[in-house]
């Protein structure tokens, strides 16, 4: 049998480059070799959300967005992750397994409780918890993640352990994935890309709105001007061509080394090669978009597959920890 993997996005917007690159097209390639469990984790974002008005909106557009990419409702299990509300009633077993010092110690616990230091709430804490229901509902052996979500899905490998010795062999250890691309550098060539930041590109964005953001992005920061050597290996523009132009990194990076390349040139021809790498993507979209009812199948029909694995898998669980 296939071995499964399981992965969720969060439906905070539209999916950028950075979701793409560092997950999505990671999940597209995996659905021939595996049997693939993915879902836009609805419950996950309201972990630093306080205003949810745009939810509904940023889940299905998330669907879309996940449809246009490449994923195959024929060949994964693609669904809304509090439709399964079987993965609220693991989260909560799983937490009597969990200690408390575990999760205080996750390094992105600490960064979010400085970012949003008026809403640190249960559920932020919990979040690992939470994450690793997800997985193991659905029995995953594997997790195509982005490098920044590593800590969490070892402490989830820590949870599956203990929870394994304390109530018998039940959960598989998940196993991360990494794309060619683990981690996406944001347009401000400092953190990571993110939709928070305001650093990012979305897929769906028009040509336009493309080249914008790329002609805004900041460069090789010594180069202050044309005539100046540049250094390709610290500028976020270059790493980026090295995935949309692979085929003219050396002759880019030799023209910002002798400053025959100008970063106004190089960002154009950046944004010119994304908007023609997603062209296919944002037709397709386009399309899709259209068929709200075919949208709708989708996510239901998602949601019915999903919730007959998280049926078997609880009844296991309940049986493992003693309840009736």
């Amino acid at each position: 049998m296939k071995k499964r993997v399981f992965s969720g996005i969060r439906p905070t917007g539209r999916i950028h480059l950075g979701n793409y690159l560092g997950a999505v097209q990671n999940y597209v390639a995996m659905q021939d070799e595996f049997e693939c469990v993915y879902c836009v984790v609805d419950i996950h974002a309201l972990t630093t959300l306080e205003d949810t008005h745009l939810l509904k909106d940023n889940i299905r557009e998330q669907m879309i967005d996940l449809l246009a990419a490449g994923l195959d409702p024929s060949k994964c299990t693609l669904f809304v992750q509090s439709h399964v509300p079987e993965v609220t009633e693991l989260f909560t077993l799983l937490g009597m397994a969990t200690p408390l010092s575990w999760l205080l110690r996750v390094p992105t616990f600490k960064e979010k409780v400085k970012q949003q230091p008026q809403n640190v709430n249960y559920g932020l804490v919990g979040y690992p918890v939470l994450m690793t229901a997800d997985i193991v509902l659905y029995k995953a052996e594997v997790v195509p993640v982005g490098e920044d979500q590593l800590p969490h899905l070892e402490l989830a490998r820590e949870i599956v352990r203990r929870f394994n010795d304390i109530f018998g062999e039940t959960f598989p250890e998940p196993k991360g994935r990494l794309t060619s691309v683990p981690m996406v550098v944001g347009l401000d060539g400092r953190d990571k890309m993110s939709k928070s930041l305001n650093n990012h590109i979305e897929l769906a964005a028009t040509p336009e709105e493309t080249m914008k953001k790329v002609m805004s992005a900041v460069t090789d920061p010594a180069r202050m001007r044309r005539a100046d050597p540049g250094h390709p290996e610290v500028c976020n523009i270059y790493k980026l061509h090295k995935t949309f132009t692979p085929s003219a990194v050396d002759e880019i990076a030799q023209g910002c080394r002798t400053a025959s390349r100008g970063c106004v040139e190089c960002k154009k021809e950046l944004g010119n090669a994304i908007n023609e790498y997603l062209a296919p993507l944002r037709a397709r979209r386009a399309e899709i978009a259209k068929d709200q009812g075919y949208i709708n199948r989708v996510i239901q029909e998602g949601a019915e597959k999903a919730q007959a694995i998280a049926k078997v898998t609880m009844v296991e669980v309940k049986q493992r920890m003693g309840l009736l």
